[in-house]
């Protein structure tokens, strides 16, 4: 059984080298490559390769279980998005973990509290960290008037100046869509409602980093995800000491789909009199079709989905007709043959999926490919394959 994806490497790589130098040159700063989860479904040995490709000298993950295999995979430096958090016991056991590595002096922190930065106030050596502020996520991050008590707090400055908390910028994680609650600052009608709420706090953290006295004043970079070029060219040409450095993942690694194949392996094919039960459900299927196993089931991501967002009323009238599908059992199945999609004789099993194929199509040979339209941060492939 072999559930696959198979890259044409040079129309793949050409893509990412565009939106590489799109960025690099809209926003003025080296892009950070995302490379969390499953490595979008790519694998992250195959994203961390290209990363060291591009000449990454910055990567991001999700969570500090993920810093172990990129940090063996590219010599870049390693960004946890998922903020610090010495109460999450589990996690502070794994970030113990990798403070003992040698690799520990790659890995830079998200925090997005005092409580948090408090925490590494007394520990050894240093702690590299980016100070993630609020945004119209509502996620995580401090508002204004903490980062402000941030810098100046009476345990945290002491810890920076003495160089045990470095601090590498702040970050904000954007939503994809244009915030809805955005009110232009006065005199600042340009640009998107993502780009002013960057440069909002932009303009605050180059304001406060400007006056900071001591030793080991924070970086000015200002660390950044979801924007358009032309968002990343207002915000740079509005900086004027600090360096924009946008996070890239979807649009870097699955810009181009076309590029990419996913398919399953044919391993039965049955053509079966009318009324035969099939499957573990011993479901009856349509006159005079064919039951086709193919490889590629829940291990694989086949038959998972991340819940529709249904903003719209055709979007929530969509969304309940599958359901209304789903529930008379039948579904869609994301497996593909003569054009068509295809339905599952049942839900599919952990490693294989049933389909139906109906009379009058051609039938597939053991061992053809099954296309297959699948959700790659969802999905989990055999073998990735890259072509020359």
């Amino acid at each position: 059984m072999s559930f696959t994806l198979r890259i044409d490497a040079p129309r793949w790589r050409l893509h990412t080298q565009q939106v590489w130098a799109a960025l690099r040159t809209s926003s003025g700063g080296a892009p950070v490559p995302v490379i969390k989860g499953s490595g979008y479904g790519l694998g992250v040995p195959v994203l961390a390769h290209e990363a060291t490709r591009l000449e990454a000298d910055t990567v991001a993950v999700g969570t500090v279980f993920e810093v172990g295999a990129i940090v063996d995979a590219c010599s870049a430096d390693v960004i946890v998005l998922e903020p610090f958090e010495p109460r999450d016991a589990v996690a502070a056991r794994q970030w113990w973990r990798v403070g003992e590595q040698m690799h520990a002096g790659r890995v830079i922190r998200t925090v997005a509290s005092a409580d948090a930065l408090r925490a590494l106030c007394a520990g050894p050596g240093s702690a590299r960290v980016i100070l993630e502020v609020t945004s119209s996520m509502h996620r995580f991050g401090m508002r204004e008037a903490e980062v402000l008590a941030v810098l100046h707090d009476s345990e945290i400055r002491p810890a920076m100046q003495r160089g045990r908390i470095v601090v590498e910028g702040i970050s904000i994680h954007l939503p994809m869509a244009q915030p809805a609650d955005d009110i232009p600052p006065r005199g600042v009608l340009a640009g998107s409602a993502k780009a002013r709420e960057v440069m909002r706090w932009a303009g605050l953290w180059q304001a406060e980093t400007a006056v900071w006295s001591g030793y080991n004043s924070p970086a000015t970079t200002v660390w950044a995800s979801h924007l358009e070029d032309t968002d990343c060219s207002l915000i740079a040409s509005s900086l004027e000491e600090a360096t924009l450095r946008v996070r890239t993942g979807t649009r870097l690694w699955l810009g181009d789909r076309g590029a990419m194949r996913a398919s399953g392996t044919v391993l039965a094919v049955h053509p079966l009199p009318e009324g035969t039960h099939v499957g573990y459900r011993q479901r009856v299927g349509p006159r005079n079709s064919t039951l086709v196993v193919v490889s590629g089931g829940t291990a694989h991501g086949i038959g998972l989905s991340a819940p529709s967002p249904a903003a719209t009323l055709r979007q929530r009238v969509r969304s309940a007709g599958i359901g209304a599908l789903d529930a008379a059992g039948r579904a869609l199945s994301p497996f593909r043959w003569q054009g068509k999609q295809r339905w599952f004789a049942e839900p599919p099993h952990q490693h294989h999926s049933m389909i139906w194929l109906p009379p009058e199509c051609v039938l597939p040979q053991i061992g053809d490919q099954l296309d297959a339209e699948v959700r790659f941060t969802t999905s989990t492939f055999d073998e990735v394959e890259l072509s020359t």
